[in-house]
């Protein structure tokens, strides 16, 4: 078989062909690998902006916090008489340590003040 002269035969050609397309397919999966890095990166600076922003909010709401001044509780309110609670079948009784139980987690009674008017009630 003769060959002319400056032109590949079909091996040669499907060599050049190999060549070619693995060359594309090198070049292709790089751009991509580049890409996705690019997307990574820019993801995971967008969560750190927004974990920064969270984090100055916070802190934002805790100075707020400290610079308001404190508010003043209410004079407590004096507990109702021993009698009234004796004169009930109890019900009463519990109502009343019900709202001083209240009264304290509210932070209107101290811890003093509340075991004073239970230690009252309870007679």
């Amino acid at each position: 078989m003769r060959r002319r002269n400056g032109r590949p035969g079909l091996l040669g050609t499907m060599a050049r062909t190999a060549v070619i397309a693995g060359t594309a397919t090198s070049v292709s999966n790089s751009v991509n690998a580049s890409a996705n890095a690019k997307q990574q990166a820019a993801a995971q600076e967008a969560a750190q902006k927004q974990a920064q922003a969270a984090q100055l909010a916070s802190m934002q709401d805790q100075l707020a916090a400290l610079q308001q001044p404190p508010a003043v509780a209410p004079a407590p309110a004096a507990p109702a008489p021993v009698a009234a609670a004796a004169a009930g079948p109890g019900g009463d009784l519990m109502a009343q340590l019900q709202q001083l139980a209240s009264m304290h987690q509210a932070g209107i009674l101290s811890e003093a003040e509340f075991a004073a008017a239970k230690a009252k009630l309870l007679g």
